[in-house]
């Protein structure tokens, strides 16, 4: 299931248009639910509006008339969600436009109404469209182990890992703890982590030494009289910069 999300008036529908006008050029049954019917699509798309039929009605039909993908502009409520939800597990290939602020907010929208181990069968790919341009694309996908920043064996537990789609990169983790399902930010966990550790390593080597961290990279500043002392920490820092992929450099003030 693809989720294209983005602020109102970024141009989600037009996208959602475009995508389903390639999807019928592909030969593909193409069924839209929209509130109102504002998409110009071919003939071959078949377009419904929820203004003249119930959630139970739309979710009937189109199950009958078995889609190969439904666009559902403009999901809204607990019905919306539901039946996008429904349809996804039966088989149909869902394209779902939400309105939201950034493109985590918009998986968030979706904690609550599906369980997290469904969560990637459900939405697996999401799309956040701003200014017209298609600014982040995320893939989500599960596995168990055990969550970023924590230590005990025994904490694993079945993860939801959102990457940015085209580097690869993990940027969201989506988890149970307790009663409450979290969503951490990784790079916050990775810098403070990172920042602990090499504060660690080198004030225990050069107390007087200045250590700073900006957008993902490490500074250690050390003062001209304590430079003498560098090569006692230089080869533990190449190491911990080559386990925690960090970029780490060193200045003498």
């Amino acid at each position: 299931g693809i989720v294209i999300a983005g602020a109102p008036g970024m141009g989600k529908t037009t996208f959602a248009q475009a995508l389903a006008e390639y999807y019928v050029r592909l030969g593909k049954i193409v069924k839209t639910v929209e509130s109102p019917r504002d998409m110009k699509l071919p003939p071959q798309a078949t377009q419904y509006s929820k203004v003249y039929a119930s959630p139970e009605e739309l979710h009937d039909i189109l199950l009958l008339s078995r889609p190969d993908y439904t666009i559902f502009d403009e999901m809204r409520n607990d019905e919306d969600f539901k039946l996008y939800v429904d349809l996804r597990l039966a088989g149909i290939g869902m394209v779902g436009v939400v309105h939201a602020s950034s493109p985590i907010d918009a998986i968030q929208r979706f904690i609550g109404r599906v369980d997290i181990g469904m969560l990637p069968s459900v939405v697996d790919t999401l799309i956040f469209i701003e200014s017209g341009q298609v600014k982040k694309v995320y893939a989500l996908d599960i596995t168990v182990r055990l969550p970023t920043g924590l230590r005990e064996a025994d904490l694993a537990r079945p993860v939801v890992e959102v990457r940015d789609a085209l580097t690869g990169e993990l940027e969201y983790e989506i988890y149970t703890f307790g009663e409450q399902t979290t969503v951490v930010p990784v790079k916050k966990v990775l810098t403070s982590a990172l920042g602990r550790s090499v504060e660690g390593l080198v004030k225990s080597y050069l107390p007087s030494a200045e250590v700073v961290y900006e957008g993902g990279r490490v500074t250690i500043r050390v003062p001209r009289e304590d430079a003498r002392n560098l090569s006692k920490v230089r080869r533990r820092l190449k190491k911990l910069k080559e386990q925690l992929g960090a970029e780490i450099s060193i200045e003498i003030t």
